[in-house]
């Protein structure tokens, strides 16, 4: 179907969202078109203003508006700790649950041969100073639990290991409500390897 220029460029910017296919950009762009012009203009200020003033932390990697980020400059943080994690949004997911109250580091990524990235295309080399310049006495490696996530939490736990910081990895496995006959394998696997005494 031929849509007016507006519309179609409209389309086309909420297609290059992900998960959102031609259907849902459709959706979106028409129900934008019967919001009020005050709303539309609001949210267009939002997107403008999330790009061009958030950065990342130059200390964690996180992103922020303010540098160091408000976790850094945080005192009552536990600063012998710290949680390494593949993006921005892990850091929100972790800080949702409240039982965290160490620092973190954002890699912006995990190693991955098969599309060219390699330990040094990540945010490594800031942490490995870190660990030097800091009193850190974990790390906790919280990578994806993916071929790539293992990878790279396998890669720093080796580059770690001479300097005696103690290295934990996240468990995996099972989902809390979760049923045995629908898990995979893997996730078994996992979670067998996992299993701690009662």
């Amino acid at each position: 179907m031929h849509y007016p220029e507006p519309i179609s460029k409209l389309i086309d910017s909420f297609m290059k969202l992900p998960g959102i296919g031609p259907k849902t950009a459709g959706r979106l762009a028409f129900f934008v078109l019967s919001m009020k012009e005050d709303t539309v203009l609001d949210f267009a200020k939002a997107l403008v203003d999330a790009k061009r003033n958030l950065r990342f932390c130059s200390v964690c990697g996180h992103i922020t508006d303010i540098d160091p980020c408000h976790i850094c400059q945080d005192k009552q943080r536990d600063g012998t700790t710290i949680c390494v994690v593949q993006d921005p949004k892990d850091v929100i997911a972790l800080e949702k649950m409240r039982d965290y109250n160490g620092l973190y580091h954002v890699l912006h990524g995990a190693i991955s041969p098969m599309d060219g990235i390699g330990p040094e295309d990540i945010n490594v080399p800031s942490l490995l100073t870190r660990l030097q310049d800091e009193e850190v006495v974990e790390l906790i490696l919280a990578t994806n639990p993916t071929i790539e996530g293992e990878a790279t939490a396998m890669y720093i736990s080796r580059l770690v290991r001479p300097s005696g910081i103690r290295t934990t990895r996240i468990a995996h496995g099972l989902p809390v409500g979760g049923d045995l006959e629908y898990a995979d394998e893997v996730t078994l696997s996992k979670a067998l390897e996992g299993r701690r005494e009662l």
